[in-house]
């Protein structure tokens, strides 16, 4: 079936930078070739079984216990003949993943056998040149073409705010004027296999673009920061979730140990005192589309009054992307950006989660929804009376 498909076909200098990736050994036989040295890919372990076999050995970037997105992705060259067969073999967490080829320019999911735990998948790769990995490669490049495309408009300025631990810049989106008093923060993967989040991200911030430019959002009244890679150590290296510390930043919000959180901390540390966030979003994945927002205990009128005008209308579905709020209380001290945000400037900060397997038209359209649903929500119930700003 895969055959016939692809047939058709800061003002100190940073530290120095790591390279593109770090590659792990390859696999080689007289028929086929293993390997994982490209931005993205994993740092596994290859076992040649056969001339035509392989197992891959899926292991987190650290110990465990870690919170398992068990990502793998890795280039293959084989010969005329038979099929390859690749069984994954998963050292820590379980099968989450479906195996997704690209070749000669087109993406194909892959049918895998997945045993009963879930410890372990197979599947077959015809003969020719491509890329297996768990979701599509969403690496450098393609923020690049992000961040030109968003280039164009005269409101919008890319910025470098920081960099990570492996020297690699922590770019930020701009829109709207600096002096704007009212900011929203919108930040991504924080969790390098979360590509769907990344996903419904791009098309949010192109929607926003939009809106800006046809005058549907004040520039002068409202800005907003974004940081759409915020682990480029991670991402770069193929990790499964932390950082290149060994840190899952989603859990150093307030901590600011490491220097990806850091640079988004100390740049609002740095606002004027007339500019103060009003709402913050933090795009992620997972095994479904979702919403977590505050709990009922934690939020005044004006945040729930935000929470239905954006969202609370909407509770089955929008453009045929069935999605849920889930209300949960802060856990203090988790270091989550949601509880970190809300804690510190008393706002509305949303985890946007998408489903994994989630059509990818389908996130495209719903993130240009739930982009133009924003500024009247927030318009509607943040903007007469800013939250204070706490410091």
């Amino acid at each position: 079936m895969v055959s016939a498909l692809l047939a058709g076909a800061c003002t100190s200098l940073p530290p120095p930078p790591q390279p593109a990736y770090a590659a792990a050994p390859p696999c080689s036989t007289p028929a086929a070739t293993i390997a994982f040295d490209f931005e993205g890919a994993s740092q596994s372990r290859c076992i040649i079984k056969g001339e035509r076999e392989f197992t891959i050995l899926v292991g987190p970037e650290h110990a465990p216990p870690i919170n398992p997105s068990p990502w793998y992705a890795f280039r293959y060259d084989i010969d005329q003949g038979d099929d390859v067969t690749v069984s994954l073999e998963y050292l820590a967490g379980s099968h989450r993943y479906p195996p997704k080829l690209q070749a000669s320019g087109k993406s194909v999911r892959i049918d895998a056998e997945v045993s009963e735990n879930r410890n372990r998948a197979s599947f077959d790769i015809p003969p020719g040149s491509g890329r297996v990995s768990g979701q599509e490669i969403f690496a450098s490049e393609r923020y690049s073409q992000m961040f030109n495309q968003l280039r164009r408009y005269s409101f919008v300025d890319i910025e470098v705010i920081g960099h990570s631990l492996g020297g690699r810049p922590i770019d930020a989106v701009r829109m709207g004027r600096p002096s704007a008093p009212n900011l929203i923060v919108l930040l991504g993967r924080a969790h390098p296999p979360e590509v769907s989040g990344a996903v419904a991200m791009e098309a949010f911030l192109d929607e926003l673009a939009l809106l800006y430019a046809g005058g549907d959002i004040d520039a002068d009244n409202i800005q907003i920061l974004a940081v759409p890679l915020l682990n480029p150590d991670g991402v770069a290296r193929g990790h499964w979730r932390a950082n290149l510390g060994g840190i899952d930043l989603n859990r150093d919000w307030g901590n600011f140990s490491q220097p990806e959180t850091r640079a988004v901390g100390e740049w609002l540390d740095r606002l004027e005192p007339a500019v103060s966030p009003i709402a913050m979003i933090d795009f992620h994945s997972t095994r479904r589309n979702l919403f977590y927002v505050q709990g009922p205990d934690e939020t005044d009128a004006r945040q729930e009054q935000f929470l239905n005008e954006w969202l609370g209308q909407m509770l089955v579905s929008v453009d045929g992307y069935p999605f849920t709020i889930e209300r949960r209380n802060a856990n203090p001290g988790s270091g989550t950006s949601k509880n970190w945000f809300h804690s510190k400037y008393g706002i509305p900060a949303y985890t946007y989660e998408v489903g994994d397997n989630s059509d990818r038209m389908t996130i495209l359209s719903a993130a240009r929804t739930f982009a133009g649903l924003l500024p009247p929500a927030v318009s509607k119930s943040l903007l007469d009376k800013p939250p204070p700003r706490s410091r």
